[in-house]
């Protein structure tokens, strides 16, 4: 035997787009909360992409943590209002 470690295989994924947004996809070790997230996607040009991170680089943060602040900023949990 060489010593290397055995093949990881791959993980399954949701075989439909609804089954795809049902799964959980809690990754372990998270315990504060932040497992319970949604991946979002926008489409940016490559030069808003590119000063969006130079940005954050700047500040010392994520482009993450910068967009969920926004978000939160213009989306406030609102008080029993309803649309």
């Amino acid at each position: 035997m060489n010593g290397r470690s055995p093949k990881r295989g791959f993980i399954a994924r949701p075989s439909t787009a609804e089954d795809w947004i049902k799964e959980s996809g809690i990754a372990p070790g998270l315990s504060d909360g932040s497992a319970f997230t949604a991946r979002l996607t926008i489409d940016v040009t490559p030069e808003l992409r590119g000063r969006i991170k130079i940005v954050a680089f700047q500040r010392g943060r994520t482009v993450a943590e910068m967009l969920r602040d926004l978000l939160a900023r213009e989306f406030p949990e609102s008080q029993g209002d309803t649309p």
